[in-house]
């Protein structure tokens, strides 16, 4: 059997980074407008919003290629906390019908964007050596 963290990185961070690009995806196509409304409920800017496609669109196409890898994670996990917390507090201790976490989408983003910040982009990566900030 073969074994390589550099291997288990890369599937880890492409697949964050592409499963969270589709939602960014969506995101240019539909606009930010329902998100400038949530963030202007909170009392903040609704121009903040356009930050989503750093953390949807930019981060992710970081991820993906592994350049500046952990500071792209980081982006990430700020983005799914932000989205946490504006769209699904009142999830956050609820059980799903299948009786799983609510959140299970939302948190397997987060720590896995975690797990990625953590670890780094690893060889196989356009920075490759997995140094400070792959």
């Amino acid at each position: 059997m073969i074994r390589s963290d550099d291997t288990g990185k890369l599937v880890l961070r492409v697949a964050l980074g592409v499963l969270i690009l589709l939602h960014g995806i969506a995101k240019i196509g539909g606009g930010v407008g329902g998100i400038a409304g949530m963030l202007s409920n909170h009392g903040l800017p609704g121009a903040l919003a356009y930050l989503v496609y750093v953390g949807e669109v930019l981060a992710p196409v970081l991820l993906i290629v592994g350049i500046y890898t952990r500071p792209a994670a980081w982006i990430v996990v700020i983005n799914m906390l932000v989205a946490i917390w504006l769209v699904h507090m009142k999830e956050l201790t609820a059980l799903g019908k299948n009786g799983g976490w609510a959140l299970e989408l939302q948190g397997m983003f987060l720590f896995a964007a975690v797990a990625v910040a953590l670890m780094g982009a690893g060889r196989f990566s356009v920075g490759g050596t997995g140094g400070r900030y792959n």
